[in-house]
């Protein structure tokens, strides 16, 4: 059996304002997800939400993504947000469809299913029957925004016992770094006006903890926020589960910082899974 894995990674790949830093000098955008591959091992595919992407750029991320790379695509916000998952069989189709080079190169981690604060209780019959459209082989994790599934009681049960029984995870948001920050700049007041707040549940439904955590623009002010996550990821590589942890920042300036800060307080737990690649020093690395 392969050692336990956790994967890291920001909410994009292609941030001009990395360059000198995760990225090297000099850096073009062509080159950006080479160079983001050689440092993280998976990424937010976000841009899905808003239009599929070609199938020449797909197959283009295939070339350019690092062996054992992992693309987490959001489902389109048709799919999730305008039709509310009714009747967008074929949407889901061609959605899976332009993704199918990534999955062929085994490049494809779990796509994501983020649902809006309206979806609540009474859809979650809707949410049981597009689940059970989706292929056995299509990896994917849910998340939800409506407060009556962060009360434990009865639709926060229905849910999870939802997604338990199928084997898929419930995305875990953690926001609470970010809001505790002072709102003394622009960037983090408009991240507060955006991100939802809402309680944090710590719990995995399936084989692939889903952990999207926005963080506060002071690296070292989000120590003790990590700290229980760190405790909580640990258990999971123990019990042979598959993580995939997504770091924000405000203004996603200082993700690549945060996730490395991230990394090396996990290592303290888990030694052995090394330091995380250096970041590279010539553009065509």
């Amino acid at each position: 059996m392969a050692p336990a894995r956790c994967h890291l990674g920001c909410p994009v790949w292609s941030n001009r304002d990395w360059v000198g830093t995760l990225f090297a000098p000099g850096s073009r955008p062509e080159s950006f997800l080479r160079q983001y591959s050689a440092v993280f091992d998976t990424v937010e595919g976000n841009n899905c939400f808003y239009g599929l992407p070609r199938v020449e750029s797909v197959r283009r991320w295939c070339e350019d993504a690092a062996p054992g790379f992992r693309f987490c695509f959001k489902f389109p916000r048709l799919i999730s947000h305008e039709r509310r998952l009714r009747d967008v069989t074929a949407d889901t189709t061609e959605f899976m469809r332009r993704l199918e080079p990534l999955a062929v190169a085994d490049r494809l981690g779990p796509a994501f299913l983020q649902l809006p604060p309206q979806f609540g209780p009474d859809a979650v019959p809707t949410l049981a029957a597009y689940l059970a459209t989706l292929p056995a082989e299509f990896a994917c994790a849910v998340e939800v925004r409506h407060p009556a599934f962060f009360a434990k009681g009865e639709a926060e049960r229905q849910l999870n016992r939802l997604l338990f029984e199928r084997g898929i995870d419930r995305v875990m948001l953690d926001s609470r770094a970010l809001f505790s920050a002072a709102p003394s700049d622009a960037e983090t007041r408009a991240a507060q006006g955006r991100k939802p707040r809402l309680p944090v549940h710590a719990i995995s439904l399936g084989p692939r903890p889903f952990i999207r955590y926005i963080g506060h623009p002071d690296i070292a002010a989000n120590a003790p926020f990590l700290a229980p996550w760190l405790e909580k990821l640990a258990l999971w590589l123990d019990e042979g589960r598959e993580p995939y942890v997504f770091i924000h920042t405000p203004n996603n300036r200082q993700a690549p910082q945060l996730a490395r800060f991230f990394h090396e307080r996990l290592r303290t737990l888990r030694p052995e899974l090394g330091p995380l690649p250096p970041a590279p020093s010539h553009p065509e690395s």
